[in-house]
């Protein structure tokens, strides 16, 4: 019962007149604001059965909610805003509350930083105490002398902030992808004042593809240590969860992080399996993440991605949505070929580098591994040297290797999956191909049939 005459009477009002939006609206904020928690959630309730995509309305109902500790009710009422770009900040702060409530104290400090990011007036400085983080500015955003690495608590579902110690030196051939990088990726950040004269920023997507094992991992962990930024290397486990909503917030959490760490490179391998083309799915909730992945591309403002380079790698690229082809997302796809004669043998150097050599060829290696990958030939030298392991320790010393010990290998090796990877780029470049998408695919096709 309440004990306030003018709530009274302003719930005598509504009931007389129960379609009339904004006296529900300002019942339901008087009640909020005077602490009659479930009297506000049933006026808010009644509210939105009026507007129910109303932001505001549902922001009070969400604060209701947060305020009885009904902490998953408040973030299942807050998810369809809080998954679309330029949502309320104040929603982000009471997400920040609820999560905080949930126990996920990581994923509250990015959501609350977001939002306040945004509109610092949404500030809550006793939240911020309890989420351990500093107040909030704006600074443009300019390269810190050395990244920022977050702390494992604020890894969202699993990802993590790394330092790559690879470099492209690391990276046998492939100079034309690494060129390629070096330009779209690398340059915008080491050489920022020509970039800016033109126009250009430091951040952008690029899509690598190929067979499997051709390094494209390799490429992404060495383009980070190029740099000297921080690395995030984001998996399936990290994104997809069986909830509905929870790999929306993720992939959000995700790009959080890498902003929060810039300059970074945000890596996603198997990204066909998160930006897959929304017209072969069946599932709202699946079309619903691709669509929040595109969101995160674009960011919420047009400088939200300075800084964070959005590298993506996929044998598959023919599944993905073709929407991530726009100009400003995934606007450049970059071919990594399985290594030619010359390749191979740089990877089968580098491979062997730490280990006892005799005189080595490794070109002639090289000539009879065609359709070999990297991953084949670490394959390759791992079976070598578990021979040469047994015969060292039946001499009791260490046998060098030799040019016959990788020979033998490769006679007894297959390559694992370029053969079939051609056959279908193949039926893709010459019987798919009316955007000309795949262009750049057919000179290499030709060569091997």
């Amino acid at each position: 019962m309440l004990d306030d005459a003018g709530l009274q009477a302003l719930r005598e009002a509504a009931r007389l007149s129960p379609d009339n939006l904004p006296l529900r609206r300002h019942l339901a904020e008087q009640l909020l604001a005077k602490g009659y928690l479930a009297d506000a959630e049933t006026e808010f309730r009644a509210a939105l059965m009026l507007a129910p995509k109303d932001a505001d309305i549902t922001a009070g109902l969400a604060e209701a909610f947060v305020r009885q500790s009904a902490h998953g009710a408040a973030l299942s009422a807050l998810e369809p805003f809080l998954a679309a770009p330029g949502y309320p900040p104040r929603m982000g702060v009471l997400a920040a509350r609820a999560l905080l409530g949930e126990g996920e104290t990581g994923r509250a400090a990015q959501r609350y930083h977001e939002a306040v990011s945004r509109d610092p007036s949404v500030a809550d400085p006793e939240l911020a105490a309890r989420l351990t983080i500093p107040a909030p500015s704006t600074p443009a955003y300019a390269p810190p002398p050395g990244p920022a690495y977050a702390t494992p608590a604020d890894a969202p579902s699993g990802a993590e902030v790394e330092k790559s110690k690879m470099n492209f030196a690391d990276v046998a051939g492939m100079e034309a992808v690494k060129e390629s990088l070096r330009v779209k990726l690398l340059l915008p950040i080491q050489q920022p004042d020509l970039f800016a004269a033109y126009g250009k920023r430091a951040g952008g997507g690029v899509l690598m593809y190929g067979p499997p094992g051709a390094g494209k991992t390799h490429l992404a962990r060495a383009a980070a240590g190029e740099l000297g930024a921080a690395f995030v290397n984001v998996g399936l486990a990290d994104i997809l969860d069986m909830y509905v909503g929870s790999s929306e917030r993720n992939l959000r959490a995700t790009f959080d992080l890498a902003r929060r760490n810039r300059p970074c490179v945000l890596f996603f391998d198997e990204v066909d399996a998160l930006a897959a083309r929304r017209s072969d799915m069946r599932q709202a909730h699946t079309r619903q993440l691709v669509n929040q992945f595109l969101a995160e591309l674009d960011g919420v403002d047009p400088n939200a991605n300075e800084g964070v380079l959005v590298l993506a790698a996929t044998n598959a690229p023919w599944y993905i949505d073709v929407a991530f082809r726009r100009p400003g997302r995934f606007d450049q796809l970059v071919f990594v070929p399985p290594p030619d004669a010359a390749a191979r043998a740089a990877i089968l150097r580098i491979l062997c580098r730490d280990k006892p050599l005799a005189e080595m060829d490794f070109d002639a290696v090289a000539r009879v591994t065609d359709f070999f990958v990297g991953a084949d030939l670490k394959g390759l030298v791992d079976r070598a040297v578990e021979v040469k392991l047994q015969q060292s320790i039946s001499a009791g010393r260490p046998i060098p290797m030799t040019t016959n010990d990788l020979l033998a290998a490769a006679q007894g090796t297959r390559p694992t999956a370029v053969r079939e990877w051609l056959a279908t780029a193949r039926n893709y470049v010459l019987h798919a191909n009316e955007s000309g998408a795949w262009d750049e695919l057919m000179p290499w096709i030709k060569r091997k049939w």
